[in-house]
This record gives C-alpha cells, structure tokens and sequence, in this order.
C-alpha cells in the first residue's frame, strides 16, 4: 500500500479547511440518480456510488450528510444524471469518486466540482484491465495525468482509463482508503477531526478483519479459476490468489463468439463447476456458458448497489460463502 502522500491528490477547495457547509437536497429522479434525502446531518459529502455512501458514512458519522447520484438497484455504469443532481454538485462540498466507473459522474465532476473532489483510485494501486481479461498490478495509485495525452483522450469515457475500478472488493485497499477519508475530513473540518479519524479507524480495523476472513477461507481451493460474466472481481482474485477469468469488461455488451468459445475452453480445461453470474445484470450469457461446459451457476455480487437485506460488509461475507462453495474450500 502506498504511503508517499506525493502520490495522492490533495483536496484543493479555497475554504475547505475552513469548514464544510450544508448541503442543499437533491431532487429529481429518472435515468437512475438518487431522488433521496440525503443522509446523516453537518456538512455535505457526495458519494457517486453505494459503496463509496457506505465508506462515507461510517467514517463521516453525524457530523457530515452523504448524499448518493445512484439509486439502489441502479447499475452504476449506466448512471445519467438529472439537471438536479448535477446542480447539487454546485453545492456539495466534496464528492466522493472513481474515476471510470460513471463516465456521467466523470465528466460532472470535471465541469462542476474539480477543486472539491477525491478519485478514491488515486489512494492506492490498481489493477490495468485488458479487453482479454488479464490483469497486472500496478504499484500506484493511478492519476489523471497518466491519460491526457493519449490520442483521442477525452474526460469522462470509461474506456479511457486503463485500470479496473472495483478496487472495493479488496477490502485491504477499501481500509487504506478509509483511513485516507478520515484524514481529509479531519482537514477539512478541524472541529470534529477526532471524531472522523476514530471512525476510520474502526472502520478501517473492521475491513483489516474481513479480509482476514477472506484470506483464511479462500486459503485452500481445489479450484482457484473465478469464470465471471462481468470482469469486476481483479481485485479480489489478485487479493486471494484467485485466477479470473471474465467474459466481459462492459457488463451489457454481448460478448464475441471467439470470446465466449475462449472462456469455455478455459472453464473445460480447468475443470470449473461454477460460472459466476452477477446482481444487476441478466444472467443469460453466463447461462449458456454454463450449459456448454457442464457447470452451475452462482450469483457473485461487485456491490455497486446497496444490497437488498445487510450493508457492504455482510455482502462481501456472502460472496465468501459462494465462493468457498463453488470453489470447493476447506
């Protein structure tokens, strides 16, 4: 994990250190934006996605409302944002985001909140994702300045940013970016600094735990092959040792035919009886797949919406138990 603060993006905001102000409500619904009252009280924090709202409020507590663009059971890479919310972020004091996620939220937070943001990915190191499905770790957390001069580079294209961005589901890297949170609240908000930098120490001493449980239950597998519909689960595999194999980078792309007969081959070779299929997105593709090499299915949730019973915590346990079945772990 990183700890050259050189690498990280400092919040920029003329006031900040002075104080969070309220937040206006947002309002207005459609194309999947939050219509929602925000939550908590004190000043305003705006998290682009469930869990960056999860990771928000536990850290800021009562001393901050969080305020989220994406409805539950919203995809979040299909996100479009109503006039109001992108007028909120007028009015917000930081947003909370990954940069690649939402190309929506990209861009809105470019035009109207670049000196009051955090790109949680700029705090700890990420995975480069290919269109093939492999994965390579990278040493630092990656910054805006890497991309701009690559041809055709344009602000708020997903398909621009190299890296894969569900870097949640390692909580290792989601307890550096708690603490890392805590930190910027404190300096933003001196009055209530202690209380910030206590909740992301619980919060980052809960995620330390989780991963604990994860390490230990994903220890010993007779098979480390993930076949997944959605290449979203790099972190987790590069975190437990797993090997990912993901039919897909856009999660409502249809993939290739040459694709599609590369994973079987694989999910045959390997002898994988479980094919991985995802909350939020239709099954079908992993459903036939399944069929062609003689395996079941199993739903593996990325949490990039508030999970329907539990909190971010209870889902990644859920994923633990899936997985520990599907990949015969003693």
């Amino acid at each position: 994990m990183m700890s050259d603060s050189s690498r990280r993006i400092p919040l920029r905001a003329t006031g900040l250190l002075a104080g969070f102000a309220a937040l206006a409500a947002v309002t207005g619904c459609g194309a999947g934006a939050a219509d929602s009252a925000p939550q908590g009280g004190g000043a305003g924090v705006t998290a682009a996605f469930y869990p960056l709202e999860w990771l928000a409020q536990r850290v800021g507590g009562s001393d901050i409302t969080v305020t989220t663009l994406t409805k539950p059971g919203v995809e979040p890479h299909d996100l479009e944002l109503t006039p109001q919310s992108v007028a909120g972020l007028e009015q917000t004091r930081l947003v909370l985001y990954i940069k690649g996620v939402q190309p929506a939220v990209d861009e809105a937070v470019e035009q109207h909140a670049a000196d009051r943001n955090l790109d949680v990915a700029t705090l700890v190191p990420t995975i480069e994702a290919t269109e093939e499905g492999h994965e390579e770790g990278h040493e630092e957390g990656h910054e805006e300045a890497e991309h701009a001069d690559e041809p055709g580079h344009e602000p708020g294209h997903e398909h621009e940013v190299s890296y894969d961005p569900h870097l949640w589901l390692d909580p290792s890297r989601f307890a550096t970016v708690a603490t890392e949170l805590g930190e910027r609240l404190a300096a933003a908000d001196p009055a209530h600094a202690q209380g910030y930098k206590d909740r992301a120490a619980k919060t980052a001493a809960e995620l330390t735990a989780l991963d604990g449980e994860l390490a230990r239950g994903l220890a010993n597998c007779r098979s480390k092959s993930l076949v997944t519909s959605h290449q979203a689960f790099a972190y987790l595999a590069d975190r437990y040792k797993l090997h990912q194999v993901g039919i897909s980078v856009d999660p409502d792309a249809e993939p290739s035919p040459a694709r599609l007969a590369e994973v079987a081959e694989v999910a045959k070779r390997e002898k994988v009886t479980t094919i991985f299929t995802e909350t939020l997105v239709s099954p079908k593709v992993a459903e036939v797949l399944a069929e062609e090499v003689g395996a079941g299915t199993a739903v593996l949730d990325p949490i990039e919406s508030k999970p329907a019973t539990g909190d971010y915590l209870s889902a990644m346990r859920q994923n633990l138990t899936t997985l520990k079945a599907a990949l015969s772990c003693t």
